[in-house]
């Protein structure tokens, strides 16, 4: 198959996926704004006036720079994960690459990402902090961040047909990232400091703070750890993928 098929079948899958997400709908990709914008409201109150810490200025953006990476990281891991069975009787009947599947799923979770950046810098200027040339760093770190979720999916969508509790393991391991992700928190002791920058989730959390709320370039040690473990998420991913691939039509 040639990379322009390729492409095609990718963006058709993408289309799929986002018209069947919000089908019947009657607020359609607005709720890709209010998940996140409820969730903004109810942590700012919490944290400002129940548990306030006033170390912390512009808590909203703050907490928000947190959530919209989280967000698109699980939802995006999930999705892919799933990807393989969910389209079983297609990647039985139709001639295409499996590994097309938990791409798109990725993919198609960016046209929600999209709409959370966009709310993310809409409040950034909104509130006065403004744009800087560091904006440029944007699109590089959050490249990174597809790439490596991109290697997940292929890794754990491959693993999910032969064992189909992987979806809960997903989950679960979701569920305890929302605490190791420094989403609403602000201090990460030094010790630990260096061992987060490893996490992409939390490295894309710090760094978007460092360009959003603070006006600078993300550490160099941050951005060498995000590319590594980006590329060597990928790598993996796509040699654990090509390994199981040929004995899935026997399982899906």
């Amino acid at each position: 198959m040639w990379h322009g098929d390729y492409v095609f079948v990718i963006s058709n899958l993408v289309m799929k996926d986002f018209k069947v997400r919000y089908r019947n709908m009657s607020l359609g990709v607005l709720w890709s704004l209010l998940n996140p914008l409820v969730m903004m409201g109810v942590l700012t109150f919490i944290f400002t006036q129940i548990f306030p810490n006033p170390s912390i200025k512009n808590f909203p953006l703050f907490v928000l720079c947190g959530l919209v990476p989280f967000n698109f990281f699980t939802i995006s891991w999930v999705t892919a994960t799933t990807s393989l069975i969910d389209n079983g009787t297609i990647v039985k009947r139709v001639s295409v690459p499996s590994q097309v599947f938990p791409i798109a799923a990725v993919f198609s979770t960016c046209i929600h990402l999209t709409v959370q950046i966009a709310l993310l810098l809409g409040l950034v200027i909104a509130l006065g902090k403004g744009v800087n040339v560091y904006w440029l760093w944007l699109p590089v770190v959050w490249g990174l961040e597809i790439v490596f979720v991109c290697g997940l999916g292929l890794m754990f969508s491959a693993l999910n047909v032969y064992v189909r509790d992987m979806r809960y393991v997903v989950e679960s391991c979701n569920m305890i990232l929302f605490w190791l992700v420094p989403i609403f928190y602000y201090s990460v002791p030094e010790r630990f400091y260096s061992i987060y920058q490893y996490n992409p989730v939390a490295a894309l959390v710090l760094a978007s703070r460092n360009i959003l709320l603070d006006g600078k370039a993300p550490p160099n040690t941050l951005l060498y750890k995000l590319t590594i473990v980006s590329f060597v998420a990928i790598a993996l991913g796509t040699g654990v993928f090509n390994k199981m691939k040929d004995r899935f039509y026997d399982h899906l």
